[in-house]
């Protein structure tokens, strides 16, 4: 039998994601009034008028359920709003996707006896959507300053899945790079790579130094000591989840440019992250025909 799929509400990747599952999924989408039904060909519905206990998947937007429990929907008027009722009408088992997964949801979750599959948890969805954000950033770095890629200082904090290939398409383009890693690990490997490596003792010495400061890490990194030693000419680019690393408020009193860029895949390249999207799904729908773990 088909496997069936609730859409509610998305972004613009999720057009891409919607059209690469109905190939072979049997979708449902809610949130998508202001779309013409031929734009899609799917059945579109009211929330009110969904039966989602008839559903083997329900696929929620890249940032979840807010802290009021309303849903984006950038493609419908309507308010969208689950509680942890709407969960338990979910029959069990039910596989849930969402991008993040907020304390709430996943209490609904598990309350309701329905998987959870978190997908900016997963190493492959974030190793993808790298490299939109990659490009995301170096076009807000050329679109902020008055100088070429080529030649400038660039600083990147952090190493992980992000930090990578941030760092390998700088170097690519002919960037001084030096990338900050607490992992001795990492920084043999960053060496390997062909750019500089710091510890984050060593990050407010080469802070006079840097151009660009490209930051990856959700914790507070990019602090007093840092900004306080940049040129006046240096920004500040920061790919952290919302509230970021950086101390923007001191970023603004010293009269540094700090920019907290959000969402880049779905900004830049929403038609490639819906695709990541898309095959991440079908690709935990088909393990879990098969019974493997997701």
């Amino acid at each position: 039998m088909n496997h069936s799929i609730a859409v509610l509400g998305g972004d613009a990747r999720y057009l891409e994601m919607i059209r690469q599952l109905q190939k072979e999924k049997s979708l449902v989408l809610v949130g998508y009034d202001q779309l013409d039904q031929s734009y899609t060909g799917l059945k579109q519905v009211e929330l009110r008028n969904l039966d989602q206990s008839k559903f083997d998947s329900i696929i929620l937007p890249v940032r979840g359920i807010s802290t009021d429990g309303t849903l984006e929907a950038v493609f419908s008027e309507n308010k969208i709003e689950l509680s942890s009722e709407w969960f338990k009408q979910l029959k069990p088992g039910t596989i849930v996707f969402s991008g993040i997964a907020s304390a709430d949801l996943k209490n609904a979750c598990k309350e309701a006896d329905v998987q959870l599959v978190t997908l900016m948890d997963r190493d492959d969805v974030a190793i993808y959507n790298s490299i939109p954000t990659a490009e995301g950033i170096l076009m807000m770095a050329m679109e902020n300053t008055d100088f070429t890629i080529h030649g400038s200082h660039i600083v990147v904090t952090g190493f992980g899945r992000v930090g990578q290939t941030v760092a390998r398409m700088f170097k690519g383009l002919g960037a001084r790079v030096t990338v900050c890693s607490k992992s001795t690990a990492e920084r043999a490997r960053i060496a390997e790579l062909g750019a500089k490596p710091i510890s984050f003792e060593e990050l407010p010495l080469i802070a006079s130094k840097a151009d660009i400061v490209i930051n990856t890490i959700p914790s507070l990194v990019i602090d007093r000591s840092v900004i306080c030693e940049l040129p006046a000419h240096g920004i500040i680019l920061d790919l952290a989840s919302k509230p970021g690393g950086t101390d923007f408020d001191y970023a603004a009193q010293r009269g540094v440019k700090a920019i907290l860029a959000k969402s880049l895949p779905g900004i830049v390249a929403p038609k490639t992250s819906g695709k990541i999207l898309a095959d991440v799904i079908k690709e935990v729908l088909a393990s879990e025909k098969k019974g493997a773990n997701i």
